[in-house]
């Protein structure tokens, strides 16, 4: 008896993880192998002023779902122009809202690295190159290497070749394309991510050259880029359209870092229907297809471990020290 019931249970278990495993193969031969070990990312909101509650709101919404999906906030450089949470408008201080029935974005486990007016040109660009004054902080340090996939995202103002900082200083595309080389040569990047949530934010990508580096936008150069929602309780909207629907995206179709989900999906989650604006894909300088690569490569992080064939020695110091 014991071992029919042991039959009837161990065998079926048996069956379905052959299957399961045998399926979660098949998938994997739908994407190309990742040729990265760590994830790394850096979100900037480069806008003050209150009513630019919406790029802070964008920011935080994203954070929260490459949180979600692994990527820790030891590897996550966040940069917010304007502390709308401690804004004297503000009818609910302390709090951030994506939506008007949303959940609060700024909760206790919110790791801001640099605020107010530390969000400058210079800091973006020094953060991206790693160039940093010795007694720079780790935390406000992106410490990628050849084997990191790197996100970057920007929202804010922009127009054609730019995008503004605090209202007072400008980031030109020539500026991004070169702290993007200066990567490239510094090994600081296996593959990247680039992201502008801005009007005109296709311009910001003409001038990059460096090799694997995919560059999506939420307008193309002679186009605005729209807000979504509005709450009239706080006067402002409080996200703009192509963040919100691929953060939607990643919410319904992401969901673990098993997903099945590619990056042409993510590119179409904001058809200009949704968007009102044309999004914009520069592709040219990255070798791969997307629709061969996981959402998760980029927006998300599991720990991936590198199989050594050398055989390595310990000697009796080892042990002991």
């Amino acid at each position: 008896m014991r071992w029919s019931l042991f039959l009837l249970f161990f065998f079926p278990c048996t069956i379905v993880a052959v299957l399961n495993t045998g399926l979660q193969l098949r998938i994997d031969e739908l994407f190309d192998t990742p040729g990265h070990t760590n994830n790394w990312a850096v979100l900037v909101d480069t806008s003050k002023f209150w009513f630019n509650y919406r790029h802070v709101s964008n920011v935080l919404a994203l954070y929260h779902s490459i949180k979600r999906l692994g990527i820790p906030d030891s590897n996550i450089i966040m940069m917010l122009a304007e502390d709308v949470p401690c804004n004297p408008r503000n009818p609910r201080p302390g709090t951030v809202y994506a939506s008007r029935a949303g959940s609060n974005l700024y909760g206790s486990d919110v790791e801001v690295d640099y605020r107010g007016e530390e969000v400058t040109v210079e800091n973006f660009i020094r953060v991206l190159t790693g160039r940093h004054h010795p007694a720079t902080p780790r935390s406000k340090r992106l410490l990628s290497d050849h084997q990191s996939n790197v996100l970057v995202y920007l929202t804010g103002h922009g127009g054609d070749s730019f995008m503004k900082f605090q209202d007072t200083e400008e980031l030109t595309n020539v500026d991004l394309a070169y702290a993007i080389r200066t990567m490239y040569e510094d090994n600081r990047y296996h593959e990247m991510l680039v992201i502008a949530d801005s009007c005109r934010s296709a311009s910001m990508f003409e001038w990059i050259d460096s090799p694997n580096v995919l560059s999506l936008s939420s307008s193309l150069t002679h186009e605005e880029s729209y807000s979504y929602d509005i709450d009239e309780n706080i006067g402002v909207y409080v996200i703009d359209r192509y963040t919100h629907f691929t953060v939607q995206f990643l919410s319904k179709e992401v969901k673990a870092l098993n997903s099945s989900a590619n990056m042409q999906d993510y590119i179409e989650a904001c058809p200009a229907r949704k968007c009102l604006s044309t999004t914009g894909v520069r592709k040219d300088h990255y070798s791969k297809d997307p629709t061969r690569v996981r959402v998760t490569d980029f927006f998300g992080s599991a720990r991936i471990f590198q199989h050594l064939t050398e055989e390595i020695e310990l000697d009796d110091d080892f042990w002991s020290g």
